[in-house]
């Protein structure tokens, strides 16, 4: 088997129409372009042979050398830094953003490599594999600083600024040279749609301005962020991540930036994530609208409304639950047989068959993103909400696949029942405050008979909770939104021995599962790890319900799973590890309401940041407070 760097072992860059990884010995490992959702150029994360990859880093014959990645605080610069007894140099990887609103076919990637003690010697290797490492390429060296490797419908243009020659290696590029302190130099690596010109190579004056201009749009973007808590760094490192998984052209947002990495290593839990899921997307907005984020939230709401307008789907239903970044509802899932997949798991995907799904919770989510914080008296909006919930008094009382989109067969699954009530309770609310035209009686109706049977069936007694659906005794993490959303105080005595019982069965040092599979068979063979984006529900739901001190203490491990530069996967192995596409949405936007619900309920304590509160925690019903100090 191929060798492969852990999934963590790596720091994203992109430019709001694509993402790139770049893990910490300086290899990009994963680009997809024109879009999130195109094809891969460089894919070695999912085959370290057939995917291609492109590598700039220092190399010592006799080893010795340490090596660090950190982003240049508050943007989307990532630096390697490459330390050794005769020399210490860094490359800076960055996109720049393409703020018009327009798709564009034409992306840049600089990797810009220089010295800042002594002298060290770098390599350079650039091997795209075309189509997922399905089509051939061939290379034209225009002279010795710039190259042009051409696949079907697309070209890589590969230039160097500085004293810096391409030689070709097959149908590759490479490239070796030595700098001393205070030399620099710059890969230009650029995607376009096939058959142009090779662009001139830039010099390193204008590379040292499109650095500065990257640099200057995160520093500008986050001034609208009004989070001034605890955790400023890592909100602010899940917001620009956040960011850089939003398609900027449409304002929607993916669930992750990679297709195929494992729940479980050598499984067959690989999903391709790269698109637009109405459940995630609302919930990244929403968290985008907490920091005070609004033109995001109002390009998805225009995205989201497009999406009910085009008219229902294959099925009847006014939304599917996921689309492509453009609103293309196609996603017909490949078996990718001539990839290894990461550490030998297959099959990989590349597609995705849940689109065709049936997930009710979608309504509920789309709703609030429709409604909260919006001007629910805009006549387009309103239109699009009504008849999303007229639709929705015949249809909600139906099985389905559920939030976690199980291959197991349909179920009277209670978060679905729970996000439809939230559907009906969110469109009364508006239309009784905007005086908008409703069937407000059918609606109420319809919520309260929802409600009616959340409480009757989702309720299991011998549990002394709720359930993960009505024929079942499982608990699930997912109603861990219980009280955010509103149907039930979070002091509620129902809701505190659901919480109990969670705490119980799902939660281990803090990491949430979202259920059990081996009680609950979701129709996939093997197992998964903790759940990211439950375990910070589940902080956010302890510091809701009073629990502060553990909720803190959960919090504070939970931070400690982030990689070097402080992004989540989707879920934590057993040793500690990251699973699944990367970074994910879902976990960071976790994150931040995790920290905005720690930081009020410990504002309301009267709590100052900093003032040790941690250090009271309870375990088993044993409480621990910090001895006085003394020498």
């Amino acid at each position: 088997m191929n060798q492969y760097p852990p999934i963590a072992d790596h720091g994203m860059v992109g430019d709001l129409q694509t993402a790139a990884l770049v893990s910490s010995a300086g290899t990009v490992d994963w680009w997809c372009t024109p879009r999130f959702d195109s094809p891969s150029l460089f894919a070695s994360l999912l085959d370290s042979e057939r995917g291609g990859h492109c590598r700039l880093a220092a190399e010592l014959d006799d080893g010795g050398m340490t090596v660090r990645q950190l982003y240049l605080s508050d943007t989307a610069i990532l630096v390697t830094r490459f330390m050794a007894p005769g020399g210490v140099g860094e490359v800076a990887d960055f996109m720049v953003p393409v703020e018009s609103s327009a798709a564009t076919d034409r992306h840049t990637l600089l990797r810009v490599v220089r010295v800042v003690r002594g002298s060290l010697p770098f390599a350079f290797a650039c091997r795209p594999r075309f189509d997922y490492g399905r089509a051939p390429h061939s290379l034209s060296l225009a002279d010795d600083h710039s190259a042009v490797l051409r696949g079907p419908g697309t070209d890589l243009h590969v230039r160097t600024s500085g004293d810096v020659d391409l030689q070709a290696d097959g149908d590759d590029v490479t490239a070796r040279f030595t700098l001393s302190a205070g030399q620099v130099a710059a890969f230009v690596l650029t995607s376009t749609a096939g058959g142009g010109a090779v662009p001139p190579a830039p010099s390193l004056e204008e590379v040292a301005g499109e650095l500065e201009h990257c640099r200057a749009f995160w520093l500008s973007w986050l001034r609208s962020c009004t989070y001034r808590g605890r955790w400023q760094d890592m909100v602010n490192r899940s917001a620009i991540t956040l960011k850089l998984l939003t398609y900027a052209p449409s304002g929607a947002p993916i669930a992750a930036a990679t297709m195929g990495l494992p729940e479980q290593v050598g499984g067959e839990r690989n999903w391709d994530y790269r698109y637009t899921w109405i459940r995630d997307a609302s919930l990244s907005v929403r968290s985008l609208i907490d920091l005070g984020f609004q033109a995001e939230a109002h390009s998805f709401r225009r995205w989201l409304r497009d999406r009910i307008e085009a008219g229902r789907t294959a099925s009847g239903d006014p939304l599917q639950i996921m689309y492509r970044v453009d609103g293309e509802p196609h996603l017909t899932e490949e078996i990718l047989d001539h990839l290894e997949g990461y550490q030998g798991s297959r099959p990989v995907r590349a597609g995705n068959a849940a689109a065709d799904q049936l997930q009710l919770d979608i309504y509920g989510e789309a709703a609030q993103a429709l409604i909260v914080g919006s001007d629910t008296g805009a006549l387009r909006g309103w239109k699009s909400l009504s008849g999303v919930l007229d639709w929705l008094c015949d249809h909600w009382d139906r099985p389905d696949e559920g939030i976690w989109e199980t291959r197991g067969g349909r179920q009277n699954f209670t978060y679905s029942r729970l996000m439809t009530w939230v559907a009906f309770d969110r469109g009364i609310r508006a239309a009784i405050y905007t005086s908008r035209p409703a069937d407000i009686e059918r609606w109420t109706e319809a919520r309260n008979a929802v409600f009616q049977q959340i409480v009757e069936r989702g309720w299991h007694d011998k549990r002394q909770a709720f359930v993960q659906h009505f024929d079942t005794d499982v608990l699930d993490a997912s109603l861990l939104l219980m009280p955010r959303v509103g149907f039930v105080s979070a002091h509620d005595p129902d809701w505190l021995s659901t919480l109990d019982a969670m705490n119980e069965e799902l939660v281990s040092d803090s990491l949430v599962y979202r259920y059990d599979p081996a009680a609950s068979p979701d129709g996939l063979r093997g197992s998964e790890g903790t759940f990211n984006l439950c375990s910070f529900l589940y902080v956010e739901a302890l510091a809701r319900s009073g629990r502060l001190a553990q909720a803190r203490y959960a919090f504070d491990k939970m931070l400690t799973y982030a990689n070097h530069v402080g992004l989540f996967a989707e879920e934590i192995g057993p040793s500690g590890e990251q699973l699944g596409n990367f970074p994910q949405a879902f976990t960071h936007l976790a994150l931040v309401t995790a920290a905005m619900a720690l930081d009020e309920e410990l504002g309301r304590q009267g709590v100052e940041p900093g003032a040790g509160d941690h250090l009271h925690m309870t375990v088993r019903g044993l409480t621990i407070r910090p001895g006085p100090r003394g020498g």
